[in-house]
């Protein structure tokens, strides 16, 4: 059975306010983490501190520091070899 397009919009506002409040939610976590950090004190622009949060953040998602490390574990294997 098909939704009339009014339900349909319902959801979609739901949804986007839900969004809003987790990334707001979000927002404050990592700004509480960045203060914490002593960004607050960095005179950078505010694009080179999103180049630098965009090299974190891949550094940090899923997959890439478990990529990072296994060299890291090798080396370290390599080293008790000897």
């Amino acid at each position: 059975m098909r939704r009339p397009t009014s339900r349909i919009r319902e959801e979609i506002e739901r949804l986007q306010e839900q969004l809003k409040l987790a990334e707001a939610k979000e927002a404050e976590r990592i700004g509480r983490l960045a203060l914490k950090a002593g960004l607050g004190d960095v005179s950078a622009s505010d694009a080179e501190l999103v180049a630098g949060f965009e090299e974190m953040a891949k550094r940090f998602q899923t997959g890439t520091r478990q990529k990072k490390s296994e060299p890291a574990a090798r080396s370290q294997a390599d080293a008790s070899d000897a």
